[in-house]
């Protein structure tokens, strides 16, 4: 039987990443769920594997697939530049199965202002946790840098979201048009925390440069130039990532309580707020992070001098981060 995988590469890609189309299949495989049920055994043998194939004595009979989903289960796993074990909660396969509970949470219509204050403290401590853990790591980022993106985001999130809130509550809108609006606010507060928490997190980026390698992996040096261009990709992705999964819901949720199912059986309004919001953040999360690619790569005439003169090639590369 043909195997219809290509053939396995440790740093060649399986889908091709100069188009949407395909990062957005190396997304799926990315924010896959099903690796969060990988067991420690399952990654070290997935570890071994292509150790053995890097080495050049696999065993026979492996095909191209296997290689592939070891690859797979490594980088759900493990950080690409420290080698460490990712918690399950701020892997990327993990954003959606814990993060709806707070998109859930910050979709509650007329919620009070201590609701508000709890679910987007909740949701930004969540992110940032997530974005340091996916962090480009070739350059150490200081504890006092965690903390000022932490306090950035989570008091950004808390001051629109319910002055939002508190501006509807006392706008001349009938009833039912301010439930509505109250659904929309998340994602202005979101948005806006979301850049803050990516630009004040990789500032020391920004400084110091971040690593660039020639086509076979050697390190460049640090480069501003890339970091700066790692660090906008990232905050373009995750200001547009919250806007369907906070968007889509409301009009969803708004067009089913009008239906007579839900009418009959106001009961089952949450069991469909929470469907929606699955839904829109399973397509929404490798929809925006394909927008560009996670290893990027730019032209070696854009670097400093110093950098560009120690390799012949036409591109250098570097890890965006996620």
């Amino acid at each position: 039987m043909t195997d219809k995988y290509p053939p396995f590469s440790l740093h060649g890609d399986q889908f091709d990443q100069t188009i949407y189309s395909g990062r957005l299949l190396r997304c799926f495989n990315v924010v896959d769920p099903r690796t969060l049920l990988v067991t420690d055994a399952k990654l070290n043998e997935s570890v071994q594997l292509l150790e053995a194939f890097k080495n050049g004595s696999i065993p026979p009979g492996i095909s191209n697939q296997e290689l592939w989903n070891a690859r797979k289960i490594k980088e759900a796993i493990l950080h690409p530049d420290t080698g460490e074990k990712i918690y399950r909660p701020f892997r990327m396969s993990g954003f959606v199965p814990f993060g709806t509970v707070t998109v859930v949470g910050m979709l509650i219509p007329g919620a009070s202002t201590a609701q508000v204050i709890f679910w987007q403290w909740l949701n930004q401590s969540h992110n940032a946790a997530v974005n340091y853990s996916n962090r480009n790591a070739t350059k150490p980022t200081p504890t006092s840098r965690f903390l000022m993106s932490y306090g950035g985001a989570v008091s950004s999130a808390i001051a629109i979201a319910t002055g939002l809130s508190t501006a509807i509550k006392k706008s001349p809108l009938s009833a039912s048009a301010k439930l509505l609006a109250s659904r929309f606010v998340a994602y202005p507060a979101t948005a806006t925390a979301s850049f803050l928490n990516v630009f004040l997190m990789r500032q020391n980026e920004l400084y110091e440069g971040l690593d660039v390698s020639d086509s076979n992996g050697n390190v460049l040096g640090s480069s501003k130039v890339a970091a700066k261009k790692a660090v906008t990709e990232t905050a373009i992705s995750r200001i547009l990532l919250p806007a369907p999964i906070l968007i889509l819901p409301p009009l969803m949720m708004n067009a089913l309580e009008k239906t007579a199912l839900l009418k009959k059986n106001p009961r089952l309004g949450m069991p469909a707020n929470v469907l929606c919001c699955v839904l829109s953040f399973g397509l929404a999360l490798p929809c925006t992070i394909a927008l560009f690619p996670q290893f990027s790569k730019m032209p070696t005439n854009e670097l400093a001098p110093e950098i560009a003169s120690r390799t012949s090639g036409e591109f250098v590369y570097f890890n965006k981060g996620l």
